[in-house]
């Protein structure tokens, strides 16, 4: 497996090996998202924390004070989310993901390891939240616009293998400080946050900015020695010169056609992306994963289970080790039929945590547990966390990550980044008005509701979804320019040379991607001429 994973195509130039070191290290910035997520989920379980911090009587907190303090992470990311454009074109990807991780989500950190009562923690987990939002979209742009193409869907997925190990890391830690009798109890996990951005920072000092943000920003030079350290070739070298003549004819042949303001995200295919990049994020968070990791612990403890935080960190450890199929096979079956298989086991596996969940509830409620439905709930939530995080967890940020022209990219981005934060949100805020006995008390149905959704997610991958395995993120552009219909994009093979680009006909007509492709394949059989590799 790691040779299929590991082993470049037969001609490739350069070595693969700094371009795949560089982005796996940068997917850390993932743990500072994992581990944010899920620490709340344990904290607000502490006994110590609700003496400290609830206002109640029975030191409890209300379903309100619940939400908000859950979801206002997830507010935090939303506008930080949105706010990755300016950062990641202004300072550049690598300087963005510092001030970021450095400074923005520091802040938060600091906030709430300070607070003594509910408005400084809820101020800090929204500065730590816009953080991670800015974090969160910056991470797999840098890692696009660094990969090769034939291991970037890898890549980009060890984003949300980071966030699983970040969950996994918050469960251990919860789990050894929940019964402290001191403010241990929930700032060591709060403080604990420090290492992790201190390491990503430091290591972006070592790294450099990636070669097509440098050709937006015009500074050609810059990014031929960038692409030749993530390559490990000389700056003059052929294969050098020619991948950023592609890169740079893409970005001239784009900008020609229209400026990149916001506006010009929603028109023509650039907006059929948009569309789809955001209802991708925003259904990966409605198949209801958030569910489990935010409010797993309460859940669990609620339903009548023992040992609800161990419950906890086994879900996360079936997190952490179920991506790294996805990881293997995001290249092996496609971006497409991975989310397909994902999406149909995600489905079937809520339906039956719902009906065996009803179950479990019902012996609660009679004061005679059923153990057996409760085992059998868990068994089917582990099954589930497996089909999530082997498809729709690493895939949605891959697939978002290389769909999108250079000249909006950090713009799409942040949007489609910010759908996922908001109904993050969403599912954060709702969640205790559905389960909880004095509102809807839906308590295990609500697994019915994901599992509603994980039906939609199959119709939307078959429709929707293309296929961009094995293609560069220039060739992706032609992809949407000439195929209409997403299931038939497995049958696309790229034909346009950016670097030869001349998009007017012999009558002076404006050509079509289509129509340029097939002149230029024309070309090629006839004349067979080497390529160009003089400087564009």
């Amino acid at each position: 497996m790691g040779k299929l994973m590991l082993s470049p195509p037969e001609g490739t130039p350069g070595k693969a090996w700094p371009a795949i070191l560089i982005g796996l290290f940068v997917a850390f910035g993932g743990v500072l998202f994992g581990y944010d997520t899920g620490t709340i989920s344990g904290i607000l379980a502490m006994k110590f924390w609700l003496r400290e911090f609830s206002t109640t009587p029975d030191q409890t907190l209300t379903a309100a004070q619940d939400s908000l303090i859950v979801s206002i992470l997830s507010a935090g990311t939303f506008f930080g989310a949105l706010t990755a454009a300016p950062f990641g074109d202004l300072l550049g990807r690598r300087w963005g993901l510092m001030a970021s991780a450095g400074v923005v989500f520091n802040l938060g950190v600091i906030l709430q390891t300070a607070a003594t009562r509910q408005p400084l923690f809820i101020a800090g987990r929204f500065f730590a939240g816009y953080g991670v939002g800015l974090v969160s979209a910056l991470i797999p742009m840098y890692q696009s616009e660094t990969s090769p193409k034939w291991i970037r869907g890898t890549i980009v997925g060890a984003y949300q293998l980071a966030i699983t190990i970040g969950l996994f890391l918050a469960a251990i830690v919860n789990n050894s400080t929940k019964d402290r009798e001191d403010s241990g109890s929930y700032r060591i996990p709060i403080a604990i946050q420090f290492l992790w951005s201190l390491i990503l920072v430091i290591g972006l000092f070592f790294l450099p900015e990636t070669p097509r943000f440098l050709i937006k920003t015009d500074r050609y030079d810059e990014a031929a020695k960038s692409l030749a350290k993530l390559r490990r070739l000389p700056v003059d070298d052929p294969a050098i010169i020619e991948e950023l003549n592609e890169v740079q004819a893409n970005h001239l042949y784009e900008m020609s056609l229209g400026k990149s303001t916001y506006a010009d995200c929603f028109k023509g295919t650039l907006g059929k992306r948009l569309l789809t990049g955001c209802a991708l994020q925003a259904l990966q968070q409605l198949t209801g994963v958030n569910f489990i990791f935010y409010y797993g612990t309460q859940y669990f403890e609620n339903a009548g289970f023992d040992n609800a935080f161990i419950i906890q960190v086994i879900t996360n450890s079936v997190n952490v080790a179920s991506t790294f199929p996805g990881l293997y096979l995001v290249e092996k079956m496609g971006r497409r039929n991975l989310l397909l298989m994902g999406a149909i086991g995600m489905c079937v596996c809520q339906f039956i945590v719902g009906a065996v969940g009803m179950t479990a509830d019902s012996s609660v409620d009679s004061g005679n547990v059923n153990t057996a439905a409760q085992k059998g709930a868990i068994a089917f939530v582990c099954i589930y966390i497996f089909f999530f995080a082997s498809s729709w967890g690493p895939v949605a940020w891959v697939v978002t990550g290389e769909m999108f022209p250079l000249k909006a990219r950090a713009k799409c981005l942040s949007m489609t980044t910010a759908s996922n934060w908001l109904l993050n949100w969403a599912i954060a805020y709702s969640t205790p008005y559905m389960v909880n006995e004095d509102h809807a008390n839906l308590r295990s149905k609500v697994f019915f509701v994901w599992g509603s959704f994980c039906f939609v997610c199959i119709a939307f991958v078959y429709f929707l979804i293309y296929e961009t395995k094995g293609l560069t993120l220039e060739e992706v552009d032609e992809l949407y320019g000439v195929v209409s219909q997403a299931w038939k994009s497995k049958q696309f093979r790229p034909q346009v040379q950016f670097s030869e680009l001349d998009t007017l006909g012999a009558d002076g007509h404006k050509l079509s991607l289509a129509e340029v492709g097939a002149h230029q394949e024309r070309k090629r059989s006839i004349h067979d001429e080497p390529q160009v590799t003089e400087k564009v």
